[in-house]
């Protein structure tokens, strides 16, 4: 029998393989939830809370079985900037003004998927996904590097080394232990080993307890999430704050979601439901602000962690989810003692698993415009934000396209034995290439008939139809006909739709359609 390796199981799970899948992706949510909550400038059992709540909401309704999401780097690396302009306001502000943001961010991402516009995640080009998980491994790697000061000045001596030391046991951890066994999450090893070392060894080092209380916390405390409405004032002005943020949040949440859903729908050979994940995602959001969460988006690496280890329905995110709060609830004392060289160490391998290092290898094999666009949306994404970056990166596609599409108008002439002019059209007729198609008819010199073939062509927008018309004027004022031959029906439609401001009309034939200008209808009711 032929063996043939397979990166996942695409087979059906089961409640076992829900269960055990559950349990793994629970385990290495913990790490990541506290790292992420300080690159967001707020308490680890906030980041904690807000992956709870996003993995059990998503799991229960989402548009994905199987995809696990939490709190996420590239959610945080937008959220920092509001809790430090909230806190200026006052202590503890930032978290406030966060919480109301995050209730925004989801109404606008309800609103998405009650609009179904979740399909439109199929127009990010592959060349814009690149520079958004460049762009994103770059963000996470920057921030990671605050990690590394103390009182606001950088590490140096003695501390320094004993940080790097410590950071590069837990990526060795978690680059050779795969390769032994995967019984146990790398990323929890690592931590594990690292926070042992420090424990038992008496190592000096930051924790996530020191941490803490060096920023004015009090620590990780231990409890289910309660109902709070954001202490904020409800004006004007608090919503010119918080509205930039939320739009840019929601963005960037529904990019990542939408992006994860789609690459869950290949490996598992199987078809989730976009709009309502995007449903799911803004009602966990909403959740989150009035419960204290973080919030968050699905999250890649999670859950390629659940499919690959079995899991395939909803039960496994909700025993993630579940679990991840049995940890809170029950081992929160445990969390604090986590040396901040381990969290940092897990980051820098999110930030190498997350960079496409293939970029490299295909840089002269690609157009030069796909890799600007990489570029462009990498840099973006460093300069300002995923969101910003994203939308850049499709505009820019879309108009390397159009303007590829523009010079693929081409016109085929020829006389036929009766004296009839014919141009056969090839290539699409849209605002881009509306100039090079009038260019192509030599209106003086042609006979008194002429006939455009539209069987290899496609009249796309309103611009399309304002060039048939003006073409139509042309040959209109030297008393010359004009037909249009072989419309498809959606180009029927469309002329159809816009009798108001074309002057055509469009008369149906046995073997195809024809448009006649506006003149010709008036010669003949003149007659």
């Amino acid at each position: 029998m032929k063996f043939q390796f397979q990166f996942i199981d695409k087979k059906q799970g089961s409640v076992k393989d829900d269960l055990l899948s559950g349990l793994t992706v629970s385990l290495a949510l913990v790490p990541e939830a506290v790292a992420f909550a300080f690159v967001a400038g707020v308490s680890p059992i906030v980041g904690l809370y807000g992956a709870f709540m996003m993995g059990l909401v998503t799991s229960l309704i989402g548009g994905r079985p199987g995809m696990i999401s939490g709190a996420t780097g590239a959610m945080a690396v937008v959220m920092v900037s509001l809790v430090q302009k909230g806190n200026a306001m006052g202590e503890m502000q930032g978290l406030q003004y966060l919480f109301a943001a995050l209730i925004l961010t989801g109404i606008i991402q309800n609103l998405f998927g009650i609009f179904k516009l979740g399909k439109f995640i199929r127009l990010v080009p592959h060349s814009v996904m690149m520079g958004f998980v460049n762009g994103l491994a770059i963000v996470i790697f920057l921030s990671q590097l605050n990690m590394f000061k103390a009182g606001g000045e950088w590490l140096s001596g003695a501390p320094l080394f004993t940080m790097l030391g410590l950071v590069a046991l837990t990526m060795a951890i978690m680059i050779v232990l795969p390769k032994i066994s995967k019984a146990i999450p790398a990323a929890l090893a690592g931590i594990l080993v690292v926070s042992a070392l420090v424990i038992f060894g008496n190592i000096e080092t930051e924790t996530v307890k020191s941490f803490i209380q060096s920023g004015g916390g009090e620590g990780i405390k231990a409890g289910l999430p309660t109902f709070n409405v954001p202490l904020i004032p409800f004006s004007l002005e608090t919503l010119k704050l918080i509205l930039p943020y939320s739009l840019i949040l929601a963005g960037v949440g529904l990019i990542e979601s939408l992006m994860t859903l789609n690459l869950v729908d290949e490996l598992t050979e199987t078809r989730g439901s976009g709009n309502r994940e995007c449903v799911a995602q803004g009602t966990a959001n909403i959740i989150n602000g009035f419960f204290g969460g973080m919030g968050g988006c699905a999250m890649i690496g999670q859950s390629i962690i659940n499919i690959k280890s079995g899991g395939r329905g909803r039960l496994s995110g909700i025993v993630a989810a579940i679990m991840l709060l049995m940890f809170i609830l029950f081992a929160s004392g445990y969390i604090e003692m986590i040396p901040i060289a381990a969290l940092v160490g897990v980051m820098f391998m999110v930030v190498i698993g997350t960079f496409a290092w293939s970029t490299f290898k295909i840089i002269n094999k690609i157009p030069v415009s796909d890799l600007i666009v990489i570029v462009l949306v990498t840099g973006l994404t460093v300069l300002f934000d995923l969101a910003v970056a994203v939308l850049s990166g499709v505009i820019v596609s879309a108009l390397v396209f159009s303007w590829e599409n523009a010079k693929r108008i081409r016109a085929r002439k020829s006389v036929d034995e009766h004296g009839i002019k014919h141009y056969e059209i090839f290539g699409p007729l849209f605002f881009g290439s509306t100039t090079l198609f009038q260019t192509k008819f030599d209106v003086q010199n042609d006979p008194d008939e002429v006939i455009v073939d539209f069987k290899e062509s496609r009249i796309m927008d309103q611009s399309a139809i304002e060039a048939i018309n003006k073409l139509a004027e042309r040959y209109q004022k030297v008393g010359k006909n004009i037909h249009l031959r072989h419309l498809s029906k959606d180009c029927i439609k469309l002329v159809k739709k816009a009798e108001k401001i074309c002057d055509v009309n469009v008369l149906e034939d046995p073997n195809y359609f024809v448009a006649i200008d506006h003149y010709n209808r008036l010669s003949k009711q003149k007659a």
